[in-house]
C-alpha cells in the first residue's frame, strides 16, 4: 500500500467521518464518528479485521472483553472458544458500521469502535454482553455505552447466560 492511500485513509477515519455503509459521514450512538466496511476476518471475541477506506485494520470493541483463545503467553480461557465462534457467527463476511469514540486507537494500534451490523443495525458489542460471551470493560475516555453494558451484563449473570454458567467466577 502507497503512504498516500494510508494517510488518505487514515484521514478519513479520523477527521471526516467516512461512512463506507452509508456514503456519508456523520456521529453514531455515542456521539462518535463513523466509518464501514467489510468484516475480512474474526481475530477472537472481541477483535476483527475490517476493509476500511482500502485498508485492512485491526478493530477492537469498545466496552467489553472477551475470555481470551489467541493472546500470546496466555492459556486459552474458559469460554474462549465460544465467544470467538459466536463473533464469528455475527459478523463474518459482513458489512459493518463502526461507531468511534473519544479515543480512536489503542496502545496496539487497532483502531477502537462501537461495531453494527449493516444488514439489520445489530449492535455487536451488546450483542456479545446481553448473551454472557463478554463482560463489561470500562476504559475512559470511550465509555459512551459502560452503563447499558453493566446493565446488560447484570442480567446475563442473573440468568445464567454464557460464560456465567459455564465459568467459575470470583
Amino acid at each position: 500500500m502507497s503512504r498516500v492511500r494510508l494517510v488518505l485513509g487514515l484521514i478519513l477515519l479520523a477527521v471526516a467521518g467516512y461512512t463506507a455503509t452509508t456514503g456519508s459521514g456523520g456521529s453514531g450512538p455515542g456521539g462518535g464518528e463513523n466509518t464501514g466496511g467489510n468484516v475480512l476476518r474474526v481475530v477472537d471475541g472481541d477483535t476483527i479485521h475490517v476493509r476500511v477506506a482500502g485498508q485492512d485494520e485491526s478493530v477492537r470493541y469498545i466496552g467489553v472483553d472477551t475470555p481470551e483463545s489467541v493472546k500470546p503467553g496466555t492459556p486459552v480461557q474458559c469460554f474462549a472458544k465460544r465467544a470467538s465462534a459466536y463473533n464469528e457467527r455475527l459478523v463474518a463476511g459482513e458489512r459493518v458500521r463502526l461507531v468511534l469514540d473519544a479515543e480512536h486507537r489503542d496502545r496496539y494500534g487497532r483502531l477502537l469502535a462501537y461495531v453494527y451490523r449493516a444488514r439489520d443495525g445489530l449492535f455487536v458489542n451488546a450483542a456479545l454482553v446481553r448473551g454472557g460471551y463478554a463482560v463489561p470493560l470500562r476504559i475512559p475516555p470511550n465509555v459512551a455505552h459502560a452503563g447499558e453494558f453493566r446493565r446488560m451484563a447484570a442480567t446475563a449473570r442473573q440468568k445464567g447466560r454464557g460464560l456465567w454458567s459455564s465459568c467459575r467466577s470470583s
